[in-house]
């Protein structure tokens, strides 16, 4: 009886993780719209700045002063560098310099999101994840979306831009795969920690590919609207918008929260549309539907890692979740050994997989 029971709590338990209540309902739409709205705003901030100084002043911004507000999280230092150039030295330089190229905002709010591929192949590859035919489904139809958009693109703009957003959706997969193995337990304070990290690199960067003179002249002529794209790319999309989304993943199952991510490209090629005037043709909405569909299927479907020998669900004999081992710190401490992965709320079974934007690992724009 007393087992019957506790079944029936722990699936009450799980319903009530799935669904989110009208005001978190609201967040969750309101951040994918920031996150969306964001490309139009780097659109008209690569107006006031070069690419790559925009990209070092966006994280040297979000980085300071709040990292003296937020706690370090607890993964060791080596994660944090090691995400802090990829996302945002590659990743975020090469999306800047492909817009600034001439990739249209909304056309790149979509093409990034070929990132849930790219996780997933990296994943299966590194961390033993198993893609299975739903995922190996959703990657070839996410796929033939870019080839439409790949052609749209080639015919009406600039192809060497669309391959370097495409670039930046490469490093955006990997650095998907760094933020697993670290499992960072909070998304706030991880990302101001790795915006730490890219400031001084891409200062660099700008002063060797963009030239001292460029630099110097945006920023002389600095005005209200280049310090406004400045705070919305900085203060409302990573902080308000992290903040807000690792509050949601903290309150549901990210099974619950991931679906809204896939709002970001509506967003951003609607507010496109309306704030720049881009068009949006019959061959972008097809593009739109497969690379949305085939990342659906890609992100939801799940992928488990394989269960090791003699292990079910409850884990070896009957123990729930992997061992804890406890450092100066807490479990491992902020330097000690790569953490497990967490087990979900229902004891010892290995959680589905989603892609790490859905899971709150790095801003679409």
């Amino acid at each position: 009886m007393h087992k019957a029971v506790l079944v029936l709590n722990s699936r009450g338990d799980d319903d009530r993780s799935m669904r989110l209540r009208p005001l978190h309902f609201a967040l969750a739409v309101l951040v994918a719209a920031v996150w969306g709205v964001n490309f139009v705003v780097i659109e008209i901030g690569l107006r006031h700045f070069p690419p790559l100084l925009f990209s070092a002043l966006r994280f040297l911004v979000a980085a300071l002063p709040a990292v003296f507000l937020v706690r370090r999280p607890r993964v060791a230092l080596r994660w944090i560098v090691a995400v802090g150039l990829v996302l945002g030295v590659a990743k975020f330089g090469l999306l800047f310099i492909g817009m600034q190229q001439g990739m249209p905002a909304g056309l790149s709010s979509l093409v990034l999101q070929v990132q849930a591929v790219f996780t997933a192949v990296f994943a299966a590859a590194t961390l033993g994840e198993r893609l299975g035919r739903i995922r190996l489904a959703g990657m070839a139809v996410a796929l033939a979306g870019i080839a439409v958009a790949a052609v749209e693109q080639g015919t009406s703009g600039p192809l060497g831009a669309f391959l370097t957003v495409i670039a930046a959706a490469v490093a955006w997969g990997v650095s998907n795969v760094l933020t697993r193995k670290a499992a960072p337990p909070d998304a706030l304070s991880w990302m101001v920690w790795v915006s730490l990290v890219p400031p001084l690199p891409l200062f660099a960067l700008s002063l060797l590919f963009e030239g001292p003179s460029a630099d110097l002249a945006a920023l002389r002529s600095l005005d209200a609207g280049g310090l406004a794209t400045l705070g919305y790319v900085a203060w409302v999309t990573t902080l308000f918008g992290f903040g807000a989304w690792g509050f949601l993943l903290r309150q549901y199952d990210a099974t619950a929260v991931a679906p809204f991510s896939l709002l970001v490209p509506v967003f951003g090629m609607t507010s496109a549309a309306l704030v720049l005037g881009e068009g949006i043709t019959a061959v972008d909405g097809l593009a739109a539907a497969l690379l949305i569909g085939g990342v659906t299927l890609v992100s939801l479907a799940g992928g488990r890692r394989p269960a090791p020998i003699g292990e079910g669900k409850e884990g070896p004999k009957g123990h729930e979740g992997p061992e804890r081992r406890e450092g100066p710190e807490g479990p491992e401490g902020p330097e000690g050994p790569d953490r497990p992965d967490r087990p979900d709320r229902r004891g010892g079974q290995e959680p589905e997989e989603t892609s790490s934007v859905l899971t709150g690992s790095g801003s679409p724009g």
